[in-house]
């Protein structure tokens, strides 16, 4: 465990205050000289579709398959069992860069060339607009992270544009469940064939999960845990970006 990892774990925690948009208490806080993200299970609102509580270990989950696939979206992000408002996860705080975001609802004459068209809408005055993404490997690899954890909130503003390009992404509570919840704005690719090196490291993912992963499966039900395997199964056999399903809405709201 790196130094500020045993921190951000153990050392104390200043609030610096809340974010007042999130759907749950979440806390700025420094630790160590440095900013994190602090989420209390004390300060969860509760779902009807997800255990009481669960919120934080989930997150905690997301960033070790992340972790696993070696791909670096998920900030670092741990479990605390002391805190100010109690027991949490916290994650290490990124700063995003004044660059242009990657993610966007533009007017749909207005769709940057070689972006994505994810759906077409009309905004209140009547005009078209889009809501469009990048067409980078890096949202490809990140849509196909979102299928394995079963993200069910992959909003635009949970994908953070860091200086010099690098890709981050946060905000993985409502993952894991074991029926499709698979709701995203990165639909470009659906349906089309995976890239030959995603496909690789799904592959090696499937081989290291086996049956058990404690660092992963401390956080989920049984019957959570082996959909995760099920949902890293099916995407190697398919070998194509999942597509929407009409049982589920595909796009959260709002989406940003």
């Amino acid at each position: 465990m790196t130094s500020f990892a045993a921190a951000l774990a153990e050392a104390e925690l200043v609030v610096e205050g809340r974010l007042v948009d999130a759907s749950n208490a979440t806390l700025l806080c420094t630790v160590d000289g440095r900013r994190c993200v602090y989420k209390p299970v004390a300060g969860e609102r509760p779902l009807w579709d997800f255990p009481a509580g669960s919120l934080a270990g989930r997150e905690i989950a997301a960033f070790e398959v992340d972790r696993l696939l070696g791909w670096e979206f998920i900030p670092l992000t741990l479990w605390r069992a002391v805190g100010p408002a109690g027991a949490g996860m916290v994650q290490e705080w990124c700063e995003e860069s004044s660059i242009g975001e990657i993610v966007t609802v533009t007017p749909l004459d207005d769709v940057p060339t070689g972006w994505r068209v994810v759906v077409e809408a009309r905004d209140p005055s009547g005009s078209p607009v889009a809501l469009a993404h990048a067409d980078i490997d890096t949202l490809q690899r990140l849509s196909i992270l979102d299928a394995i954890i079963n993200n069910g909130d992959r909003k635009g503003g949970h994908i953070l544009t860091l200086p010099g390009g690098v890709v981050r992404a946060v905000d993985h509570g409502v993952a894991f469940h074991p029926e499709n919840r698979l709701r995203t704005v990165l639909w470009g690719w659906a349906g089309e064939s995976l890239p030959a090196d995603i496909a690789l490291d799904l592959r090696a993912l499937r081989r290291t999960l086996g049956d058990v992963v404690p660092d992963v499966d401390r956080w989920l039900s049984t019957e959570e845990s082996r959909a995760l395997r099920a949902r890293v199964d099916a995407l190697l056999k398919a070998g194509s970006f999942p597509e929407p399903s009409e049982e589920w809405p595909a796009i959260p709201w709002p989406v940003f």
